[in-house]
């Protein structure tokens, strides 16, 4: 039976999509991060 072959198998796909995800969400955040503090710091003193 190749069921438990397959089913680590997806799970190793499964967990490097996820790896994968959060290392592009991370380099989002650290490029897009400095934009979005100076856009609040600016809001904040508009109001």
């Amino acid at each position: 039976m190749h069921d438990d072959g397959q089913s680590g198998q997806g799970m190793i796909e499964y967990a490097l999509i996820i790896f994968l995800v959060a290392v592009v969400v991370i380099a989002v955040l650290v490029l897009v991060g400095p934009r979005i503090g100076s856009m609040y710091s600016s809001l904040v003193q508009a109001i």
